[in-house]
Formats: C-alpha cells, sequence, structure tokens
C-alpha cells in the first residue's frame, strides 16, 4: 500500500493526531495539509500546501491524491454567526469532497459529531448532519463518517462549552453503559488512530461510526 494522504482540518485537535500518525503509517508515502497559513515543520513525507478554501481552480490541482481526510471543523462563537459556521463546517467540507471527487480520489473520510442529523432542531447537529449526506452523495467508492461524543486533549484555544462537557461526560463515565456508551468521552488521538484503519481497510460504500465503535477500534 503506497498511498497519498490528503488531510483538511490539519490544524485543529484531531487533525494534528491525524497528521502525526499519518507520517508514522508507511502505508501512506505522502501526506498533503491543505491550510491557510503556515504551520507545520518540514517533516519527510510531510507537503504543507497554503490554499484558498474560496478559489475553486486552485483547489483542484491540490485535492488530488488516494484519500481524503476531513476533520475541519469550528464553532458558532468563534466563526462570529451561524452562516459563517455553516461556511466552514458544511461549506469547505463539500467543496472539497466535490472537487476531489472529480481529481480521481476514491476514500472520504469525515469526522462529523454524534447526535448529527439532518432533521435535528440544533443547528449545529442539523450542519453536520446535512453534510454528511452531501457527502455521501459525492459518490466516492469509499466514505467513512465518524461521529465522536465529546473530544479529549489539549486544544490551543479554550472552549467553555466544551470543557463543561468533557467534565461532566468524565465525571459520569462510569455509569455511561448500554446505550449510553457512545456519550462517553473521547481521545482526539483515539479518532485520529480509527479514521487511518478505516482508510487502510477501503470497504466500499457507506460506513458510519458512532463513538463507542471509534473508541474499540480506535484502541485495539
Amino acid at each position: 500500500m503506497n498511498k497519498t494522504a490528503i488531510v483538511i482540518g490539519a490544524t485543529g485537535l484531531t487533525g494534528t493526531h491525524l497528521v502525526a500518525a499519518l507520517l508514522q503509517d508507511p502505508a501512506f508515502s505522502k501526506v498533503k495539509i491543505l491550510i491557510r497559513q503556515p504551520w507545520a515543520h518540514p517533516r519527510p513525507k510531510l507537503e504543507s500546501i497554503i490554499v484558498d478554501f474560496e478559489d475553486d481552480d486552485s483547489l483542484a490541482p491540490v485535492l488530488q491524491g488516494d484519500v481524503l481526510f476531513c476533520c475541519i471543523g469550528t464553532t458558532i462563537k468563534k466563526a462570529g454567526s451561524q452562516e459563517s459556521f455553516r461556511a466552514v463546517d458544511y461549506g469547505i467540507a463539500v467543496k472539497c469532497a466535490r472537487i476531489a471527487k472529480e481529481q480521481g480520489v476514491t476514500q472520504f473520510l469525515l469526522m462529523s459529531s454524534i447526535g448529527a442529523n439532518p432533521q435535528s432542531r440544533n443547528f449545529y447537529l442539523r450542519t453536520k448532519g446535512e453534510t454528511e449526506l452531501a457527502v455521501q452523495a459525492a459518490g466516492f467508492h469509499s466514505v467513512s463518517i465518524f461521529r465522536p461524543s465529546v473530544l479529549i486533549g489539549s486544544r490551543k484555544e479554550f472552549r467553555l462549552g466544551e470543557w463543561l462537557g468533557k467534565y461532566l461526560i468524565q465525571l459520569f463515565y462510569f455509569l455511561l453503559q448500554g446505550r449510553w456508551k457512545k456519550y462517553r468521552g473521547i481521545k482526539a488521538a483515539t479518532v485520529a488512530n480509527a479514521m487511518i484503519i478505516a482508510a487502510k481497510e477501503h470497504d466500499e460504500g457507506v460506513s458510519i461510526f458512532e463513538s463507542d465503535a471509534i473508541q474499540r477500534m480506535g484502541v485495539s
């Protein structure tokens, strides 16, 4: 196996773990990260590409490879509005999926969210669900969707809501059993590992992994 991986959302919590793991994995000969500004130090196999996600023409040549990992995401607070949030979590993800498919990429792996549902009354979860549907409709040979619970790891920025959620979930960790088990907090590194495993298995069609399944896969 000698694949070229493309990563969008490489500078986020899960994305940083994903890139680090991909660089160590011999199954991937090149790791291309699409970023808005300089970020990573030069590394063997790593190709950092500064892109303008608004420019479709410039995206086409850099979205060439075998596997596209999408860990891109923001918050409504950070984005400034629901419209700006949707432009990132839905707009960039779906645009890159469409262009990558046109460039011959066969696999798409999307980090979504627990509770994602295009019919949800919650704007965040509805956007995530709509993103999932749009990616599935792009026509990839293989689509893997990951729905992690609250992510555990060190972020550069402080997110109060996520911090509170992480604290409460860890407090009641062992009480979350059965169908509630998927709501346990999960390490971002575990999600990244699970995404790489799924990419190497290359299952045809659409596969959706809830948080408890991601946990089992990512630590195996």
